[in-house]
């Protein structure tokens, strides 16, 4: 590990599948360069299929894979990256569990009504689980727990995503993650 990374943080974007959180993750990841900062995004469907070829989204799973993302976001803010972690993660557990690991944590919560996330539906992941093909559908046959206090919520239904991304770099801002103001943000991260 580096002697002296460059302070980092982790915003983790919670909230139901078609929510928005990837489309707010970019946005953020763009919104941060344009500061200077880099930021690595862990998003939750490129990560499982690095670990599991055929994942089973059972309880046990879940406890796992949501373990070893908070790992990897840990790990990496140590080392000076700062990480944006786009993943439902459905149980508090899971992400309180990442609260606890990763210093300078920002919970957000991307708020969108069940029927807009399956009526968007990108992944097809509501249709299957209307078929009985996928099970333990997060807001469906799994529970989703939202956050009791998130640090920003989001509107995925009505917020603009850049909008977005500006008031999560604000909450940063607040919370002491990020310089404020123009021309004083530390450039942290690096390649991936």
């Amino acid at each position: 590990m580096p002697s002296d990374p460059a302070p980092a943080f982790a915003v983790w974007l919670t909230g139901l599948p078609a929510s928005g959180k990837s489309t707010v993750a970019r946005a953020l990841a763009a919104e941060l360069a344009g500061k200077g900062i880099r930021a690595a995004v862990l998003e939750s469907d490129a990560v499982r299929r690095e670990i599991s070829s055929q994942p089973k989204y059972d309880d046990a799973e879940r406890d796992a894979f949501y373990a070893t993302l908070a790992y990897l976001a840990r790990v990496l803010v140590l080392h000076g990256v700062p990480v944006i972690v786009d993943a439902t993660a459905n149980r508090r557990a899971y992400r309180d569990r990442a609260r606890e690991a990763i210093p300078r944590f920002l919970e957000v919560h991307v708020h969108c009504p069940l029927a807009v996330c399956q009526a968007r539906d990108p992944k097809g992941i509501y249709r299957r689980g209307a078929e009985g093909t996928a099970q333990n559908v997060p807001g469906v046959s799994a529970p989703y727990e939202p956050p009791l206090m998130s640090g920003v919520v989001v509107d995925g239904e009505r917020d603009d995503p850049a909008a977005a991304a500006r008031r999560i770099v604000s909450a940063l801002e607040e919370k002491g993650y990020l310089p404020r103001g123009p021309g004083d943000a530390t450039k942290t991260g690096g390649p991936l």
